[in-house]
């Protein structure tokens, strides 16, 4: 976005609304800002006159957090060039800075060493860097000279994403080993060897990362004070005949894993809180603690045994989703949680009559129990064991959530109406429900007579709020 189009656009609507609002803030601001600063001035001569406005008074410290507010490094380069004061924020008041392909689509078509020269230039004139995005996997960069980036930063830098490509690898652990560093994200890299302590570092993001079994428990020994950590597609090699990971960290409160395979997983933390698994196939999964848990999350996991050791008796949050293990085997691992307060099993599939969820023993076992979310791909007759079941109430329930996953029949419509008659207190219905393209007449017949069984379900209950949700 160049001056002309600005000038050009003063007269023509269509070309002044089809400008970027950033592009044209960037463009314009420092000619506000003189504008301003002159009237100021001028209003200030004025006798009597105190200015409380003039933006030549903001404090430098003030105007650094506000080009660090902007992020992205074009923006405040740009942003800096407005006056002197700018400038000298700009070298010694700006703590954030961040360079990203998606945001500057410009590194894609560049030959390596200009972003190189770039980024080198745009770092070297800031003093006191404390967060710093390097986002660049387009585009290979010198080892040396990303080397020097970090080694520069690596003092006062408090928070660290890092994705670029170099050949050979740069050692990220080897540069900010033993420094203040307390967040550190990186993706499509390669760990080997950990040989450093990192004091401060609390949260740690590993994405599609080549490392070891032995130095990712190396690397989580090393975090001291370690609380969240995150593992995405982890690549590991191992001459084991068994992948085998240990994770031991006793003040992690929350592990995230994403699209890994293991043979066994150990786990011992004493503080977790939050355990979170996606797209997981993990063959024997232990978990050691203290009862710490408060929430556990599962979507489309293969556990074929869990392995739980006083980890459980304080979960407050069970949210599972095409999850391998049965009913009564999960049911094993959250019994003893009196103060479950949340509860999701989705798309679970039943083929036997002893997999189905007892609803008498959801009453009695979780009596505090307020949000509850069902989803059944009914098989083998399971509505009719549904229907015949005991009839405790859930006296806490105040949203019920109920679907169907693949295809829906005439017996749904009696469920519901079942589960919502055991909840005394229930406030709010939420429907939702998988609609195939093709339809045949026998299946819009089925929906037909759903819709109409839901509708006399309002009349009865006219203080009850139902939504519906359909894919």
């Amino acid at each position: 976005m160049c001056f002309v189009h600005i000038f050009w656009a003063t007269f023509d609507l269509n070309l002044l609304l089809r400008i970027p609002f950033e592009s044209f803030m960037l463009i314009i601001f420092p000619f506000v800002y003189r504008f301003w600063s002159s009237y100021f001035k001028k209003r200030k001569k004025k006798k009597g006159f105190i200015c409380f406005g003039d933006m030549e008074h903001l404090p430098v410290e003030v105007v650094g957090n506000i080009l660090s507010s902007l992020g992205a490094a074009r923006d405040v380069v740009k942003a800096s060039a407005t006056c002197s004061k700018w400038r000298e924020a700009y070298r010694k008041h700006l703590h954030t800075l961040s360079f990203n392909s998606s945001d500057c689509p410009v590194y894609r078509h560049l030959p390596s060493s200009h972003p190189e020269i770039l980024i080198t230039k745009t770092i070297f004139q800031t003093r006191g860097l404390e967060v710093l995005y390097i986002l660049i996997d387009a585009v290979e960069f010198s080892a040396a000279t990303v080397t020097c980036w970090l080694m520069y930063t690596r003092e006062k830098l408090r928070r660290l994403s890092y994705n670029v490509r170099t050949t050979p690898s740069v050692n990220i652990l080897e540069i900010f080993g033993g420094h203040k560093l307390e967040s550190l994200v990186m993706a499509h890299n390669s760990i080997s060897g950990v040989y450093k302590r990192f004091p401060c570092l609390k949260s740690l993001s590993l994405s599609y990362v080549n490392i070891s079994p032995s130095d990712l428990s190396l690397l989580l020994i090393a975090c001291r004070k370690i609380e969240t950590l995150e593992l995405v597609g982890l690549e590991m090699a191992t001459s084991d005949e068994e992948l085998t990971v240990e994770l031991i960290s006793p003040t992690l409160k929350s592990l995230y894993v994403e699209a890994i395979s293991l043979d066994n997983l150990i786990l011992e933390a004493d503080s977790i809180e939050h355990l979170n698994m996606k797209l997981c196939a993990i063959e024997d999964f232990e978990i050691v603690g203290k009862g710490t848990l408060k929430q556990f999350k599962a979507d489309d996991v293969t556990l074929f045994h869990l392995d739980t050791v006083a980890t459980a008796e304080n979960l407050e949050n069970v949210d599972i989703r095409r999850f391998s293990l049965s009913w009564p085997k999960f049911y094993n691992m959250i019994s003893r949680s009196s103060k479950l307060r949340r509860l999701r099993l989705w798309d679970m599939v039943v083929f036997k009559e002893e997999e189905i969820v007892d609803m008498d023993t959801i009453a009695v076992s979780f009596p505090l129990l307020t949000h509850f979310s069902l989803c059944y791909d009914l098989r083998v007759g399971a509505v009719h064991h549904v229907l015949q079941g005991g009839s405790s109430p859930l006296e806490n329930l105040t949203v019920l959530e109920l679907g169907w996953s693949t295809i829906i029949d005439d017996f749904f419509s009696c469920w519901v109406e079942r589960m919502v008659s055991r909840c005394p207190n229930l406030k709010k219905l939420v429907i939702r429900g998988f609609i195939p393209e093709v339809k045949n007449p026998k299946k819009c017949q089925m929906l037909s007579n759903f819709t109409s069984s839901i509708v006399e379900l309002m009349k009865k209950y006219i203080d009850l709020e139902v939504q519906f949700y359909y894919e």
